[in-house]
């Protein structure tokens, strides 16, 4: 009997691994290459500590026998999966090889996602899945569908217990779109991705609209038009180096806290600019994020769902190494009133901060809820209820500062004392009240003006009074809603001081399986 050399087994080892590095070959790699895109590899490479990255299951094979498939078997059989670091931190990624049959999904590719899906949750660390595929292989049916149900589940299961973050590098259709909107964070690359349910040439059969690929499913229509999807970056690189740093910001689990960060920014840093970015014109637009840049560490603010739903801006920052996540209404859009969208895209992230133990900092703004019949019909009640119920179910720390108008309900929703909100500062500039001072001698003084002789003049007068006792931060400072109406300048050193007292923070929720948040 004849066997095999130590050495022919190690030449056969190493050929195995050749081949299935190189997916579905050279021509195919070139291709994706000059497509702009990255090959899956490579990708990898870039995202993960270099030299960090353990693959699972690579000789893996398809066991599909119809249309042909048993004599198309590739090693790998169109995804790498397996773990490595980011910034010396583990993470568990998978990624879609598109030169292997388009990337379409087999069950034998879902079970290697599962895979380590189930390791991520075991060992309490971060999922990133980087997205190129044509959707269900349709040579294996059920069993494909089969596959894409079992990531849907692990999704759900892992969600608020590791961050999952989804990322769309090429086409992803049909029923894989649902992974992403499961997770965390979806990123897109410009001109190169795109996410639909049905492609442009089923929605031109069934209803006559024509519409191109990037204009349906691209990374901007989903960052600015539907929401879908977070980032919006410029090129494969761009993408993995921004996941890197969302990654910064983030616990490892729910169990941890994020990671503290030496900083050099002193903590009682002042800064009288400050004084002079909410105007004297209370009808005046500002940019919210002038104060957010001017408080943080080093200036340094990434934004999250930078556009969609401009009127509130939401994101990652420190305050003295601290991870905080920063919710802020922003008058230069809609002058920062609460929408539909606006509240959906608040709630989201206040619910992701508050399940990962990030505290929240909020920068108050809002004139009220956007007023239309088309935001009525399209639910603004139970959308607008969304950011209520996340702003009261959140036991993180929770610290706000009214800049400038919190009126009516607006003011209830945006951390409010009366849903939990640990320190409430105010700006001399706030003006906290049912509603602004027009609107309020409208009403209240409605007979005075009409009976007056000179109605503008009267109206003017009695604007100016309102204003002048109720449109201010002291009404509320009296009831103790407001803990302290602070001096602009001061705005980094208080929300410092008080995050730091507020680091042992215990606050419980009643026991139940789950609230039913007004979806």
């Amino acid at each position: 009997m004849e066997f095999l050399t130590l050495e022919e087994r190690f030449k056969d080892l190493e050929q195995k691994n050749k081949e299935a590095e190189l997916g579905g070959g050279l021509e195919k790699i070139e291709k994706q290459k000059k497509s702009g895109k990255m090959y899956a590899r490579e990708r990898i490479e870039k995202l993960l500590d270099k030299g960090s990255f353990v693959e699972l299951d690579k000789f893996v094979t398809h066991r599909c026998t119809d249309f042909g498939m048993d004599k198309q078997k590739i090693l790998g059989d169109g995804i790498i999966t397996g773990f490595g670091r980011i910034d010396g931190r583990l993470v568990y990624v998978y990624a879609q090889d598109f030169t292997v049959f388009g990337g379409s999904l087999s069950k034998t590719m879902a079970e290697k996602i599962c895979k380590v899906m189930d390791l991520a949750m075991k060992n309490g660390a971060p999922l990133i899945g980087l997205n190129d595929s044509g959707g269900a292989r349709i040579q294996e049916g059920v069993g494909s569908l089969a596959g894409f149900a079992d990531i849907f589940l692990r999704n759900t299961l892992a969600s608020g217990v590791i961050p999952q973050i989804s990322v769309i590098m090429g086409p992803c259709a049909g029923g894989a779109v649902y992974s992403p909107a499961i997770t965390d964070f979806v990123f897109m690359v410009k001109n190169t991705s795109y996410m639909f349910i049905t492609g442009p040439d089923v929605i031109k059969a069934v209803t006559g609209e024509e519409v191109t690929f990037e204009k349906l499913g691209g990374a901007m229509a989903h960052n600015s038009i539907s929401g879908c999807a977070h980032f919006a970056t410029e090129n494969d690189e761009d993408c993995l180096v921004k996941i890197r740093k969302l990654l910064s910001f983030l616990p490892q689990n729910n169990m941890e806290d994020p990671p503290l960060v030496q900083t050099n920014d002193p903590i009682d840093r002042i800064d009288l600019s400050l004084r002079e970015i909410v105007p004297d014109n209370p009808n005046k637009s500002y940019n919210i994020k002038d104060i957010i840049l001017k408080v943080v560490d080093n200036g340094d603010f990434f934004e999250v769902h930078e556009h969609y739903a401009k009127n509130i801006v939401v994101g990652f920052a420190r305050f003295n190494g601290r991870s905080v996540g920063i919710v802020a209404n922003q008058p230069n859009f809609l002058a920062g009133s609460l929408d539909i969208n606006a509240s959906m895209k608040a709630a989201r992230f206040v619910r992701f901060c508050d399940a990962f133990n990030i505290p929240l900092v909020t920068f108050v703004d809002v004139p009220g809820f956007l007023p239309g019949v088309a935001q009525e019909y399209g639910g603004i009640i139970k959308h607008g209820a969304k950011l209520i119920y996340a702003y009261a179910e959140a036991t993180v720390p929770k610290i706000a500062v009214i800049t400038r108008k919190a009126y009516g309900g607006a003011y209830c929703v945006m951390s409010s004392k009366h849903l939990r909100s640990d320190i409430n500062y105010a700006y001399p500039t706030a003006e906290i009240a049912v509603m602004g001072p027009e609107g309020a001698v409208n009403i209240v003084f409605r007979k005075e003006i009409e009976a007056a002789s000179d109605k503008k003049s009267k109206r003017e007068e009695l604007i100016k009074e309102y204003r002048k006792k109720f449109a201010n931060p002291y009404k509320a400072a009296e009831l103790g809603y407001i803990d302290e109406v602070i001096m602009p300048e001061t705005t980094r050193y208080k929300i410092i001081v008080a995050l730091e007292s507020l680091v042992n923070k215990r606050d419980t929720l009643p026991p139940k399986k789950h609230g039913n948040i007004p979806l």
